[in-house]
């Protein structure tokens, strides 16, 4: 076959001039259109970009807007933006200060200070040259400016976690208060040491990182300048010098706040906390040696640089600085003096370090008040009991918190899933005379519902609330059936007791939320509101008023069923942070809470009682101590606490109400200034509540803890520690049979103690032995009235019988130990402890009688089986050497009486009668 060359190839066509060229084959208004096209589709997409964003950013936020709801709800919008805006304003602020620092540096670094850009010849090296210097200089924006963000949320990280603080350090006032050791105001070391030691770290890792990065960035600069071999500019030495006298300035403050921590040492631990000899006459001195060597030598080492003068100054003060460091850190040196010098001569040396920590410690824990009453007891077997002992005995509480709660729930749970938490003391005023009461609230219990009936509709719409309380007297004899002052779901009361709102929709359950009121029809769950969750009247709910609310609720709760809902309407109320102890925690968690809140049973509703504590660990010389309170995960550590407010929350729709008990504490008076209007004065809670109120039991375990020991305010005996108090304990048998040794815990008890006529108190009590002995060497009571506040029904003082060294006081290990030595009590224990029942001695109650202690402990009966209902059998009694046991505590003192009386005209024994003017329990 034959190629086809160019020249046989067919000829190109050429397209006639007479006719025109199409390149497509759409029309000019088939373009228009696919350009609208375009264009339309281009707006939907921008539209659902922004629509996308707007939907991420709502979600972003839901837990931010359900918040601020939920703070709304509680009338406490204005509260929760306040705390908003102090986080992100003193974090921010400190974060923009880091900012500025870091920037503004680099700003004045990168203009190449001093550099001749002139000097550069045309050629190949001056495009390398004038690349490497435009970066640095002209890097502002791009280069410094997202580095100086970096660094400066990186430095200021700390600051984001203590913002809290940092209200006190703006808002405290001072304590009024004088440290002992250098003479200034408590509250200064207390509000602001703590911030001014994290400014001081933070900003030396600022001004370190900043003096290394701008004298690489001058080297850098000059490195790439041809006329690197010339002196640095005037203007880069003269910044990179200020960097470093900042430098020193920031770490000789860092040794000036070192002065400040001498305070909290713990070295003479655990004979005493704080500064003793070898820190203030030792590590002291050389603190201020170091700030002056390193202030002086750092200027004298600027001076040579610049200069060529102060050489030898510089090395001078750079030796005295290493040196002074340096005996800092070895130990041996302390070590001599303490054992050549302090070791012995302990109390002579210490003596006055020793003051300052008792000093402290009391007035860090309230204690340089306490009222203590010397009292020798009376002879044994001379012991009498005052006639009008009798008109109290209905106030001595026989049955303990805990075997009540089985018998609370056996007899009035009614209804499966109704629970009784924790079981409470209180006194009532019941046909004209002051009654000590025990009583409970009773919550819902989901966890009790059966299987099948833990479905959502049930737990968030059906089952919301608890219902009403029970109340029991104190005294209760063991031939009778259990007494009851408020009962059943009627709320029956013959003695007046009762509440028109019934209703526990907030309590001491771990809840989940609840939707009321809703479209379901309730049927027979008890109510205030008639249908129950479909007409609850209360108004401490978050509203589902919208399609809205309604997603993000169920994005907050990750519940879907919340939505797709046909029960819920409008005007529905979605309650959740139940539990009052997370719900508090929630509004203010810079508060601790007692872990023993208790209700207030009024004729108008129910309502909860927590005491809440500020609490501090930066207290000047103060002893810390560690504790754990309600709602904490772990024990916190402080050196100053006071029980500053009594919170009050309403069983039925969760209000919160801050009361002011403590107006002299500082550290509440920050928080007062730094949130207006979150704290009342005491005197606008209600006086049914008021009269309620009690000293409470953390507070007063964690005084006694520390009182046990600081109570010896003479130096020579805190040293010696011969007279350091210990919790009485005693032995207690458990209910598999086993005995082991237990702190007799703090109790209520309602008297009449010396001071007020014609008033009972509602006290705390709580006995002391001496440490490693059992007989009593002091009865505390907290919340005793002195004679100059009577009237009034809270005191927050302590009262101390100190009984003699010289007359033997049992305690209550031994008085347990004669009820175990008794012959005729074991042989009935022996008869009733058989198959089938389980015998169990019950708390040891102590009441001051004049100068004697009169002892009482109830015995209950319970069944081995499943089923635990305990049961009041007998009382002990105890005084003296005596102990006798009947079924009531009436019966039981009449035979206490007439043993006493039998006793003593056998041994010839004349018997002390109690004054009236004794301390103890007197009549009315």
């Amino acid at each position: 076959m034959k190629p086809i060359t160019p020249e046989h190839a067919p000829a190109a066509r050429v397209p006639s001039p007479c006719k025109p060229i199409h390149t497509s084959n759409t029309t000019p208004n088939e373009d228009d259109m696919g350009n609208w096209k375009r264009l339309l589709i281009s707006a939907a997409v921008v539209i659902a970009v922004l629509a996308g964003l707007l939907l991420a950013l709502i979600l972003a936020a839901t837990h931010f807007l359900v918040d601020w709801w939920w703070f709304r709800s509680l009338d406490l919008g204005a509260y929760f933006w306040l705390r908003f805006l102090y986080r992100y304003i003193l974090s921010g602020g400190v974060t923009l200060f880091f900012f500025l620092i870091f920037f503004l540096n680099f700003w004045a670094a990168s203009q190449h200070l001093g550099v001749d850009q002139a000097i550069y010849a045309a050629g190949s090296e001056e495009s390398r040259y004038r690349r490497w210097l435009r970066m640095f200089q002209t890097g502002a924006l791009p280069v410094y400016l997202p580095l100086s963000v970096f660094l400066a949320v990186l430095v200021a990280l700390p600051f984001y976690h203590e913002w809290e603080a940092g209200l006190l350090f703006f808002f405290a006032p001072d304590a009024g208060v004088t440290e002992p050791v250098f003479g200034e105001d408590a509250g200064f070391h207390m509000f602001r040491i703590p911030i001014l030691v994290l400014i001081q770290s933070e900003l030396l890792v600022c001004v370190g990182i900043l003096a290394v990065m701008v004298a690489a960035l001058y080297w850098v600069e000059h490195e790439f300048s041809p006329a690197h071999r010339r002196p640095w500019p005037r203007g880069a030495r003269i910044h990179l010098n200020l960097l470093v006298v900042l430098v020193a300035v920031v770490a000789a403050w860092g040794y000036l706040l070192q002065r400040d921590e001498l305070l909290y040492v713990d070295v003479h631990e655990p004979v005493f906390f704080g500064p003793g000899l070898i820190e203030l006459r030792y590590h002291l001195p050389l603190i201020w040696v170091e700030i002056v060597s390193l202030i002086v030598g750092v200027v004298a080492a600027l001076s040579f640089v610049q200069r060529h003068r102060g050489l030898k100054l510089a090395l001078a003060c750079a030796l005295v600085w290493i040196s002074a460091a340096g005996l800092r850190k070895i130990d041996m040196v302390p070590q001599l003096i303490d054992r050549f010098v302090v070791k012995p001569n302990p109390v002579k040396t210490e003596r006055e370090y020793i003051k300052y920590n008792i000093e402290a410690t009391l007035a860090a824990f309230d204690l340089d008040e306490i009222r203590t009453i010397d009292i020798t007891a009376v002879p044994e077997g001379s012991e009498t009991i005052d006639p009008h002992v009798r008109e109290h005995l209905h106030n001595i509480p026989v049955w303990d918190p805990e075997y009540l709660d089985d018998v609370y729930q056996q007899l009035q749970g009614i209804r499966p899933y109704y629970s009784f938490t924790e079981v409470d003391t209180a006194r009532y005023l019941v046909n004209g005379q002051i009654e000590q009461v025990n009583l409970a609230a009773r919550e819902i219990n989901l966890a009790k519902l059966p299987e099948e009936a833990r479905n959502w509709e049930n737990i968030h719409l059906r089952y919301t609330h608890g219902y009403g309380a029970v109340i029991t007297p104190a005294a209760q004899s063991g031939d009778q059936p259990m007494q009851w002052w408020l009962r059943d779901l009627n709320m029956h009361s013959d003695v007046g007791l009762t509440t028109d709102k019934p209703d526990v929709y907030f309590g001491l359950e771990n809840l989940d939320y609840a939707i009321v009121p809703n479209r379901l029809n309730i049927v027979d769950i008890a109510s205030f509101d008639q249908g129950s969750s479909q007409n609850y009247s209360g108004s401490g709910g978050v509203p589902i008023s919208s399609l809205l609310r309604r997603l993000l609720l169920s994005i907050y709760f990750r519940d879907e069923r919340l939505f797709f809902s046909l029960n819920i309407t409008e005007s529905s109320q979605a309650l959740f942070r139940r539990n009052i102890i997370e719900r508090i925690n929630t509004v203010t968690p810079f508060l601790a809470l007692d872990r023993d809140p208790y209700i207030v049973v009024t004729p108008q509703r129910i309502f909860w009682v927590v005491d809440a504590y500020t609490t501090l660990d930066s207290y000047p010389v103060s002893k810390r101590t560690r504790y754990k309170f309600r709602g904490d995960t772990e024990e916190r550590e402080f050196n100053y606490i006071r029980n500053s407010v009594k919170i009050v929350v309403d069983a039925f729709d969760g209000s919160l109400d801050y009361y002011v008990v403590d107006h002299d504490d500082p550290v509440l008076k920050g928080y007062i200034k730094a949130y207006p209007g979150l704290f009342q004065d005491a005197s606008a809670m209600s006086p049914l509540i008021r009269e309620q109120l009690r000293f409470p039991h953390d507070f007063f375990e964690i005084q006694m803890r520390m009182y046990a020991k600081y109570h010896q305010t003479q130096p020579e005996l805190f040293y010696q520690q011969a007279e350091t108090w210990d919790f009485a304990k005693v032995g207690v048998r458990l209910r598999d049979g086993r005995t082991v040794m237990r702190t007799v815990a703090p109790y209520y008890f309602t008297t009449q103690l010396d001071g007020c006529e014609n008033m009972q108190n509602f006290v705390l009590i709580n006995p002391m032995t001496p440490i490693g002995r059992n007989n009593m060497s002091v009865l505390a009571i907290g919340g005793a009235l002195r004679p100059e506040a009577c009237g009034v029904p809270y005191s927050k003082s302590i009262v101390l019988y100190k009984y003699s060294k010289d007359v033997q006081v049992d305690g209550p290990a031994q008085v347990s130990a004669m009820i175990d030595q008794d012959a005729e009590i074991a042989k009935e224990f022996a008869l009733w402890d058989q198959k089938g029942s389980h015998l169990t001695r019950g708390r040891i109650i102590i009441v001051p009688i004049g100068r004697s202690l009169l002892y009482v402990q109830p015995v209950y009966i319970e069944s081995t089986s499943s089923v635990k209902i305990p049961e009041l059998a007998r009382v002990i009694l105890s005084m003296g050497d005596i102990v006798v046991m009947e079924t009531s505590l009436e019966a039981a003192l009449n035979k206490l009486e007439q043993r006493l009386i039998a006793l003593q005209k056998a041994r010839g024994i004349a018997p002390v009668p109690s004054r009236r003017e004794e301390p103890g329990m007197h009549p009315m």
